[in-house]
């Protein structure tokens, strides 16, 4: 029996949205093409999402010189009503955090997790 190919539509956690805004959270002075090349978008979806996100009040762009400048509003609220509860700055702290490279252990499970891997969905 031959194999079928997977059909499904190929999806992440992330928004395309979220991806843009933690790079320019990171660097606030990457070019847009860059951010492109990053997320894997053209340069005018790039566009749109820096625009969507100005209009709603989570960034805020300013000149410098010839480039453009992005101040990300870290209190602003998620959109969505299951995490309306949680800031931009608290999904951008979880997005960057960085591992202690002397604390891990490979075999030991993700925080939050049982044995068989689960999260549990009583962690806040």
């Amino acid at each position: 029996m031959e194999a079928k190919p997977d059909t499904r539509t190929k999806w992440t956690f992330l928004t395309s949205h979220a991806r843009v805004l933690h790079l320019l959270a990171r660097d606030p002075g990457m070019r847009l093409r860059d951010v492109a090349e990053a997320c894997q978008l053209t340069e005018r979806a790039v566009q749109a999402i820096v625009a969507d996100l100005e209009t709603g009040g989570y960034l805020k762009r300013s000149r410098e010189g010839r480039r453009n400048r992005y101040e990300i509003a870290s209190e602003g609220m998620l959109r969505h009503p299951a995490e309306a509860r949680h800031t931009i700055g608290a999904l951008l702290a979880l997005l960057t955090e960085e591992p202690d490279p002397d604390n891990l252990d490979p075999s030991a499970e993700p925080a939050g997790t049982d044995e068989g891997g689960t999260r549990s969905v009583n962690e806040p």
